[in-house]
């Protein structure tokens, strides 16, 4: 099952202390605010992915990073159809570790998950604000610098 890398979360102090940096620097406009019982922060956008800043409120919900950590917390991907992305993530080792899909309504949500190396990784089939789910295809993506070079292994 695909999906479209398109939410990236940092854990920060003080959301509203950095995301000037962020527009300022890179143009990301902001498209939120959060304060539920997981985190309170900023959501910026640059009209594709969406990059939250957050302030995690307790170690359980800020995973085994804990709250104190400063630095890049997860990642998020925007899937077509969030149980078969559940099958295939589980099938490939991946470890559920919080969040469902709500029974009723269109609200937000994501089902969170842990790559085999403990990487925190986010799934919704309802997209981030300011994130767009289709853009430029691979086809027409920039070409390879160095399409023929292998890594040392």
């Amino acid at each position: 099952m695909a999906g479209k890398l398109r939410h990236i979360a940092i854990s920060v102090p003080d959301p509203w202390a950095i995301a000037p940096f962020y527009e300022q620097s890179f143009g990301m406009t902001k498209v939120g605010e959060t304060d539920s019982s997981l985190a309170r922060g900023v959501y910026l956008s640059d009209g594709v992915m969406c990059l939250a800043l957050l302030n995690f409120k307790n170690d359980a919900h800020a995973g085994p990073l804990g709250r104190a950590h400063v630095g890049l917390h997860h990642i998020g991907f925007w899937v077509d159809d969030i149980a078969a992305s559940r099958q295939d993530c589980e099938a490939a080792g991946g470890t559920y570790f919080l969040g469902e899909v709500p029974v009723k309504g269109n609200s937000f949500y994501e089902v969170k998950y842990f790559d085999p190396n403990g990487v925190m990784i986010d799934m919704t089939d309802r997209g981030w604000g300011g994130a767009a789910k289709d853009v430029v295809g691979v086809s027409e993506a920039p070409a390879l610098r160095h399409p023929d070079l292998k890594a040392a292994r």
